[in-house]
């Protein structure tokens, strides 16, 4: 069994739909590809054919990869969250405490990560850092420059 990963109602919904449509618009490209390639004679050395299997295999390979993750996901209940301290779908506004700058992200799921939405991983290097600090605390984030440190200064859910 897999990793179970947490989701928002978005995000998940976003992955079935992504899923269903590799199911059935997917497969059916891939099998009038293959088709095609079938009609234009001997498949021994038919380089279409074998290109159309080839992607045929892929598109199986991704289906079951997100089959195992749509199992294994789940939607988080923001009520039952400990809002005193940093965690999975909170929304947290930092400090940097070199140079003053403040910024807020929101701790997601590495499907969910899209730095330029303000989401970030929960697995990256900042959301280890940050996950589990209260308002007040100093996050120590390892960076390729170096370490880094944040000042918690909100969380939210």
């Amino acid at each position: 069994m897999g990793q179970i990963q947490y989701y928002t109602e978005e995000g998940l919904k976003r992955l079935k739909d992504e899923l269903q449509e590799l199911k059935t618009k997917g497969r059916t490209d891939i099998a009038k590809q293959i088709a095609e390639a079938r009609d234009k004679g001997d498949l021994s050395e038919n380089a279409e054919y074998d290109a159309a299997k080839d992607a045929q295999g892929l598109l199986e390979l991704k289906i079951a990869k997100l089959e195992a993750v749509v199992g294994n996901a789940r939607v988080m209940d923001n009520s039952k969250m400990d809002a005193s301290k940093v965690g999975i779908l909170s929304t947290v506004k930092i400090k940097n405490i070199k140079n003053g700058m403040t910024v807020s992200y929101t701790l997601v799921s590495e499907e969910e990560a899209d730095l330029k939405a303000g989401k970030i991983s929960l697995a990256s290097p900042f959301g280890k850092g940050l996950n589990g600090k209260a308002i007040g605390d100093i996050a120590e984030i390892n960076a390729p420059a170096g370490v880094l440190q944040f000042e918690i200064l909100d969380i939210s859910y």
